[in-house]
């Protein structure tokens, strides 16, 4: 961990409702620079609306952004160049090809064509992608789409990294050859922000984490402060609730014959 004190990222009561549906009620972050950052939630919690706000992808009804402190929307232009963006349900250019969508990628974010060329090709051999980069992303598999979009969001070098559920159909190896490429990138002094279901991924990878529940945080700190002694998803558990017995379920149990 290399956090310093003052955050790479801010978020100041945020709020977003969907016609009556509260999504995010009034969300407080402060993520340090350097750190290593999960958000966890149940389903519905609200942690994809708050990133999504977070990266100016979605609008806030109330509520500021500061990133690097610049607030995002009073700057969008300026705070997105700083951002690297992995947004859930990712809808990608799929009539291009792994490598030309990289390359679209890296000239949008204003790089000379040989250094996107260059970072393209190192990116691309990194996760495992090399072998595919004249496919077409259409015909891409689940987890192929969401490393090239993870390259899409590392191509420019940003220093802060929103990643929203980075693992998701993702293979064991390619999961444990991105771990390690971000685990470098926070030790060398980017930030990383992401959100999963998986309680033990986030206890092993993060330092800092966030638990978010129907629009609000229920705790927000260091891992070791969050969990509280207990595991990171025992303290989950406690901390959202909703754990059942399975009783009523007796049928499960009798025998079939």
């Amino acid at each position: 961990m290399n956090t310093t004190s003052a955050p790479v990222l801010e978020v100041r009561g945020l709020t977003k409702a969907f016609d009556r549906k509260v999504a995010v009620a009034g969300i407080d972050l402060s993520v340090p620079a350097g750190s290593f950052y999960g958000l966890v939630g149940p389903n519905g919690a609200g942690k994809t609306t708050t990133l999504s706000m977070a990266t100016g992808l979605l609008r806030p009804d109330h509520g500021q952004v500061l990133v690097q402190g610049v607030d995002l929307w009073a700057d969008p232009t300026r705070v997105k160049g700083m951002l690297g963006v992995l947004p859930d349900g990712v809808r990608l250019f799929d009539r291009l090809t792994g490598l030309q969508l990289l390359t679209y990628a890296g000239l949008l974010q204003g790089l000379e064509r040989a250094t996107v060329e260059r970072r393209a090709h190192e990116l691309l051999a990194a996760l495992d992608l090399a072998g595919d980069a004249h496919g077409l992303v259409v015909d891409y598999s689940a987890g192929m789409t969401k490393k090239i979009a993870l390259a899409c969001a590392l191509v420019h070098a940003p220093r802060l990294l929103v990643l929203d559920e980075p693992f998701e159909s993702v293979d064991p190896v390619s999961a444990a050859n991105i771990r390690e490429i971000l685990a470098g990138y926070v030790r060398t002094g980017g930030t990383v922000i992401v959100s999963s279901h998986v309680m033990d991924l986030v206890q092993r990878m993060c330092d800092h984490v966030a638990v978010i529940a129907a629009g609000h945080v229920l705790a927000a700190g260091t891992v070791d402060e969050v969990r509280a002694g207990q595991s990171l998803e025992d303290r989950f558990v406690d901390l959202v609730g909703g754990r059942t017995t399975g009783e009523g379920l007796a049928w499960l149990h009798t025998s079939s014959d």
